[in-house]
């Protein structure tokens, strides 16, 4: 098994643990659906091991964004149509949108700065691949044309 398998297997894994979180009630066998969904996706769309993570901080992120609206619906659909929700439920609410935005700002921030370290170089003259560059060559390179 290769590194980016492993990494790929591993951030599965967290997303799946951050589902779970979530939606902590449903059955185990969707969890594990999810888990290769997840894993199948990693590896489908990551070619290298930073994006693997960048794509798995990614969808923490959404889940951590889903988690206050899934909290709202379940005390909405936990409690009588028009009647107003508890202190414990507030509470319960509250803390969903707090914890959640907050991680979801921090997961999406993250993944937004390990996309942005993937930046794909501009084709130059004979080299119509259009290989990936990282930003420190990117500098070097551009220092050097100028000379």
């Amino acid at each position: 098994m290769g590194m980016l398998q492993l990494n790929a297997i591993l951030g599965s894994l967290v997303v799946t643990l951050g589902f779970w979180l979530v939606w902590g009630q449903l059955p185990a066998l969707l969890f594990a659906l999810v888990g290769v969904g997840v894993a199948a996706f990693l590896l489908w769309r990551a070619e290298t091991i930073g994006a693997v993570w960048a794509w798995a901080t990614l969808l923490l992120g959404v889940e951590s964004f889903a988690w206050p609206v899934a909290t709202m619906v379940q005390v909405k659909l936990s409690g009588d149509q028009g009647a107003q929700p508890t202190d414990e439920q507030m509470a319960l609410i509250l803390t969903a949108v707090l914890f959640g935005l907050f991680s979801s700002i921090f997961w999406l921030t993250f993944s937004y700065g390990l996309f942005k370290r993937m930046v794909w170089k501009q084709p130059e003259e004979g080299d119509p691949t259009g290989a990936l560059e990282s930003a420190p060559d990117r500098k070097q390179n551009e220092k050097a044309r100028k000379k």
